[in-house]
């Protein structure tokens, strides 16, 4: 997913590698869960200072909620300075994971993958996809290489 490398202190846009490693290991187990045919609807992981991870499904909803509380839950955990019961100190980087569709070039929509993803001091978040065909079929799945999306604004 790696758009560039940089250091992330600089909020030069450029992507971290730890910020790199984060968002490709969350896309890679919904990958493999929607490969295994369980339903993800949006999926986030936050990382601290210390490198602690927690991630969060929400599925109690419709798309557009879970998506919504997903985006909430990192905001919250970055006002709050962390989140002590599941583990996670001052965060510094997220990735989020929501299924959904994107149009190719004749206009029709395609099941992908959508992943949001960015970083503490970063004045830009990112967005890419991944494309997928045969959820549930496990060695009959096959997706895509991710295709970058471009930037959205950073939730932390």
């Amino acid at each position: 997913m790696s758009e560039g490398r940089g250091n992330s202190q600089g909020g030069t846009g450029a992507i971290s590698e730890e910020l790199d490693r984060l968002s490709c290991d969350l896309l890679g187990q919904a990958l493999d869960a929607f490969a295994a045919g369980i339903e993800l609807t949006s999926v986030v992981a936050v990382e601290d200072e210390a490198g602690a991870v927690s991630s969060c499904a929400f599925e109690d909803d419709g798309p557009e909620e879970c998506l919504e509380a997903a985006r909430a839950y990192v905001r919250r955990v970055a006002r709050d300075g962390g989140d002590r019961p599941a583990g996670l100190g001052r965060p510094v980087r997220y990735a989020l994971v929501y299924d959904g569709d994107v149009a190719d070039e004749s206009g029709a929509y395609a099941p992908a993958l959508i992943l949001e993803f960015g970083e503490r001091g970063q004045e830009v978040a990112f967005t890419g996809f991944v494309l997928y065909d045969g959820f549930g079929r496990g060695e009959g799945f096959s997706w895509s290489d991710a295709q970058a999306a471009g930037e959205t604004e950073p939730l932390l």
